[in-house]
């Protein structure tokens, strides 16, 4: 369930390209409104609904990344991206390897822009680190002890917030208590995540689940339950390849037999095999809980992450 090398098609950014977009701010129209507020560019619209609730009225947020059908691993950044990272009051991004199009247009650009990476703030995994078994995957620059996707991990999530309110209150120190109380209205709300996460534990602690990809392991986590998805399946579908017909044979014997109690689908990165095992799952009964990268449309993250909770726990006989 660990971080391994994602299929990577993201277009670097040259140095001199973010330079000089940088420098031409004259002449490229400014990518928020010119009302006043802080511009607050994200990779994702899940980080930017985060940065909304803290923000409040008082931020222009702007994710690079806002369709829910685009896989954020094979995300390709633009010139136009770049422009909006260098002209942004803040950048929040996932960090972890994830959105690795944002640290390489930060990387490439001047240095001290403000910035609140989510994986700063990732608790310790579960259990140890898996090493990369190749020597390409050794010269990866991820981090291959942590799961990446921050957003399902609640405590990443209340620190995140925390931060973007005292970052905001250093761009803006009038409405820093603006910021505060924004922040903890939103962390009570991801503590009544928790709650959820926490009754589907006390109900049904190492009931079973399988999972197409990893993108909800904090949530599993969290709640209680035993991800029994074999490991040479995640890394295969980590690196977009193929899964070993012997792992994929094991999961769907455990389809067959019921011995799980949902299947979690990640519509994102689906392939044939997923969507194969999905079509398995229901045809035996089993619940399939879908979980995905990024927000849907017009839903912020609560009311999404709140379904997806509530989901898991109707799946687990808690509805």
């Amino acid at each position: 369930m660990w971080i391994r090398e994602r299929r990577r098609s993201a277009a670097v950014v040259t140095a001199g390209a973010v330079l000089a977009l940088a420098g031409c701010g004259g002449t490229q129209p400014a990518p928020g409104a010119d009302d006043g507020r802080l511009v607050v560019v994200t990779s994702t619209n899940v980080w930017a609904s985060v940065v909304r609730e803290v923000g409040g009225g008082a931020v222009d947020v702007q994710p690079l990344i806002s369709n829910p059908v685009v896989n954020p691993h094979a995300y390709e950044s633009s010139p136009e991206d770049a422009a909006k990272v260098a002209e942004a009051d803040l950048v929040v991004f996932n960090g972890g390897g994830y959105d690795e199009f944002v640290e390489k247009i930060l990387g490439a650009g001047p240095r001290g822009k403000p910035t609140v990476e989510a994986a700063a703030f990732a608790h310790e995994p579960a259990r140890p680190a898996v090493e990369p078994k190749s020597a390409e995957d050794r010269g990866h620059s991820h981090d291959h002890s942590i799961n990446e996707h921050f957003w399902y991990d609640f405590r990443s999530v209340d620190a995140v917030a925390d931060q973007v309110a005292a970052e905001l209150s250093k761009l803006e120190p009038a409405k820093a208590p603006e910021f505060t109380a924004n922040a903890a209205r939103f962390r009570a709300g991801v503590g009544q995540l928790d709650d959820q996460a926490h009754r589907i534990a006390t109900a049904r602690q190492g009931a079973k689940v399988v999972a197409t990809e990893p993108v909800a392991f904090y949530l599993i986590e969290e709640s209680g339950l035993s991800d029994i998805t074999p490991d040479s399946f995640v890394d295969a579908v980590e690196v977009g390849n193929d899964p070993p017909a012997a792992a994929v044979a094991e999961i769907q014997d455990a389809l067959d037999a019921r011995q799980v109690t949902a299947l979690l689908f990640n519509p994102q990165t689906e392939s044939a095999v997923t969507v194969g095992l999905r079509v398995r799952a229901e045809r035996a009964r089993i619940p399939v809980v879908t979980v995905t990268e990024t927000l849907p449309a017009g839903q912020s993250y609560l009311r999404w992450m709140s379904s997806q909770v509530a989901a898991l726990g109707n799946a687990e006989g808690l509805a």
